[in-house]
């Protein structure tokens, strides 16, 4: 009797997760069809200016060495009349950034540009707290903000300004565009992560009516909306999430636009994907528990509360994919027997765990090969030579996600921690002990040691599929292996971080 219980529940929980995750990769399918519907709908600026108003460009930083000159030397390039714009250096930085900033700020001064450099010791509120003390200091009624590893095109203010005519618009932001995208397998991998959020999921948010966010960078705001809005707040650390919502429920619009790129630099190696990815996961959680009441309690279409519940709440799935972890193992050597005399190669589970796994898995990646074809239609083919790899890399991230909402769940505060960024000029060729010099390496063994425990339990179970010949359970376990590609990368970088700290302690800020 306690034995048929424990298969009860066991097999309650075990689908009650996959029917969550299905749940989440169906509306990647309805991501899919919907841009299909509205893949014409390409927004158009309702008039032109007689005369262009003034900008201001924020250029919120820390610690960003190695990419400011670039930054400023691309933003100083933009094609816009000089008089109509004021460029600010928001810099929080505690190494010798801030000389640096000074020194481009004034050598472009001397070139006739209003720029200046505002430099905070406090880091309070970090980005959010960054923007929000230079508002009342910011000159033009518009605000294009960059972080620092973008490298915007000459014509961005030019090609964003025009929607503006419409009074109601509060914020263009353009699609982000990748300048290292081929330099190793992580960042290939990223940039079709990246790819399906902004080629599908921002396009057909806008296009159909539904709520989407801005993206912390290469966007214009109206100024007066954002003090609409409320201002920016530091009560979670995707500031930009949160004054999104804020500003669309007060009846603002926004405009999307894919067919415009910034092009900008992903993280190169697995520390600091795994900060960013912490950072967005744990700032989501954060504002879904500040934010979603307020949603369902607006005057917000259904549909466009409908998709807000769902972005808000789709990395909840990441606990789910955990719990999986634990409960795939009995289903997967036959420990857990089904009722009624079914067995896990009946018509009727085949046709049941099927359906979970196309919704759960094969919907992941028709979105993503979906995203490819509109990217890069000449080469879209590729993708599915890393299908395989991006499904790994998505179950390996699950433990470092995990933690991060439970780490929002449970209140827990952290510091933001930015994304180290190199740059893609001489920058690009530095060692990984040079870079050590100017940026912290993941200092916590907890994550990379769950990751390996993780791996090595999962290479186990599929030691054990080999050698019962079962090789359907192989294929289908393969991703989880992804730990192992995770836990690794992280160890490797720990280690680096470790060795040179003890080579020169004070070299490493």
């Amino acid at each position: 009797m306690e034995y048929y219980w424990f298969n009860f529940f066991w097999l309650i929980a075990y689908f009650l997760v996959l029917i969550c995750m299905s749940g989440y990769g169906f509306h990647r399918l309805m991501i899919v069809v919907l841009y299909i519907i509205h893949r014409k709908d390409i927004p158009q600026p309702k008039g032109e200016w007689k005369e262009w108003p003034l900008v201001t460009i924020q250029l919120p930083m820390y610690n960003e060495k190695f990419v400011v000159e670039g930054l400023v030397k691309k933003v100083c390039a933009i094609d816009y009349p000089k008089d109509k714009l004021q460029i600010q250096i928001l810099d929080d930085s505690t190494d010798n950034t801030y000389e640096l900033c000074e020194k481009v700020a004034e050598q472009y001064r001397a070139e006739g540009f209003d720029i200046e450099c505002l430099h905070r010791t406090d880091r309070i509120g970090y980005k959010a707290g960054a923007l929000e003390e230079a508002t009342p200091f910011t000159k033009g009624e518009f605000l294009l903000i960059l972080d620092a590893d973008f490298r915007p095109e000459p014509d961005i203010l030019k090609a964003c300004m025009p929607y503006f005519t419409d009074d109601k618009i509060a914020l263009v932001q353009t699609r982000w565009g990748h300048i290292n995208r081929n330099k190793n397998l992580l960042t290939r991998l990223q940039s079709i992560f990246l790819d399906g959020h902004f080629a599908l999921e921002q396009t057909v948010r806008n296009r159909s009516g539904r709520y989407f966010t801005f993206n912390g960078t290469a966007g214009m705001w109206r100024k007066c909306a954002i003090v609409d809005g409320g201002g920016w707040e530091h009560d979670t650390i995707t500031e930009d999430m949160d004054l999104s919502y804020r500003v669309q429920m007060k009846g603002w619009n926004f405009v999307y636009l894919n067919d415009y790129v910034t092009p900008a630099e992903l993280p190169e190696d697995m520390d600091g994907f795994k900060a960013q990815q912490h950072r967005w996961t744990k700032g989501c959680i954060q504002v879904c528990q500040k934010m979603l009441l307020d949603i369902w309690a607006s005057n917000a279409p259904l549909k466009a509360k409908l998709e807000a519940t769902t972005h808000l709440t789709c990395n909840y799935s990441y606990l789910a994919l955990i719990l999986l972890c634990f409960l795939v193992m009995p289903i997967s050597t036959s420990m857990v027997d089904l009722p009624g005399g079914w067995d896990w190669k009946s018509l009727e589970m085949i046709l049941v765990t099927g359906t979970l796994f196309f919704f759960a898995t094969c919907s992941v990646c028709i979105f993503y090969i979906a995203a490819e074809f509109i990217v890069r239609p000449k080469r879209w083919w590729m993708v599915f030579f890393l299908i395989l790899p991006l499904l790994t890399l998505g179950v390996g991230m699950a433990v470092n996600n995990a933690k991060a909402v439970l780490e929002a769940v449970f209140g827990q505060p952290s510091e933001f921690v930015r994304t180290p960024k190199f740059g893609d000029s001489e920058q690009a060729s530095l060692t990984i002990e040079s870079r050590a010099t100017g940026y912290k390496a993941i200092k916590s063994i907890i994550v990379p040691v769950l990751e390996l425990g993780f791996g090595c339990f999962f290479a186990w179970i599929e030691f054990r599929n080999l050698m019962n010949a079962d090789y359907d359970n192989f294929f289908f376990m393969l991703p989880f292996l992804g730990f192992f590609y995770t836990g690794i990368c992280s160890s490797i970088r720990l280690f680096d971080g470790w060795r040179q700290s003890w080579r020169s302690p004070k070299s490493v800020s």
